[in-house]
């Protein structure tokens, strides 16, 4: 289980964040309504444009953050591009837990257009597949770390 359990869980992270590029890419209606509404939020405090398609919270900034961590994943599969993972699964966590934290404490809310918190858990089960993945990698990280400082 635990050799093949990264390979499961950086697979599931790109499985997620690649199906959702479509989406941000092409500015379907559910992506217009996400960031629409996180845009309008944003507006509300004062913010205006950060979450419009020329924002820096963009869908297209989001969903290239989305792209290199499924990148860095993808390539940290190859034995010789192992140390990749951990940054993935970093960049992973990173972009996911704004994800999470605008569902819970913005007008976006934990259900999107009906679709019972689908899109909600997906982000949550890719928080804790990131998590894990840098439990898993913290030995090589550390290794890494002190052949730098020695």
């Amino acid at each position: 289980m635990r050799k093949y359990l990264p390979t499961v869980l950086t697979l599931w992270i790109a499985f997620v964040f690649v199906q959702s590029l479509f989406f941000k890419f092409s500015n379907s209606p559910e992506t217009q309504h996400i960031f629409g509404t996180l845009d309008a939020w944003g507006a509300s405090l004062g913010f205006p444009g950060l979450f419009a398609p020329s924002g820096i919270f963009s869908q297209y900034v989001i969903g290239s953050a989305e792209l290199v961590a499924s990148s860095l994943l993808l390539l940290g599969l190859l034995p010789r591009l192992r140390i990749l993972r951990p940054l993935g699964a970093l960049v992973s966590v990173a972009v996911i837990s704004g994800a999470i934290l605008f569902h819970l404490f913005t007008p976006l809310g934990v259900v999107i257009d009906g679709d019972g918190g689908l899109l909600f858990g997906m982000a949550c089960s890719v928080w804790i597949a990131g998590l894990v993945l840098l439990l898993q990698s913290r030995d090589l990280l550390l290794a890494r770390l002190h052949a730098v400082t020695a």
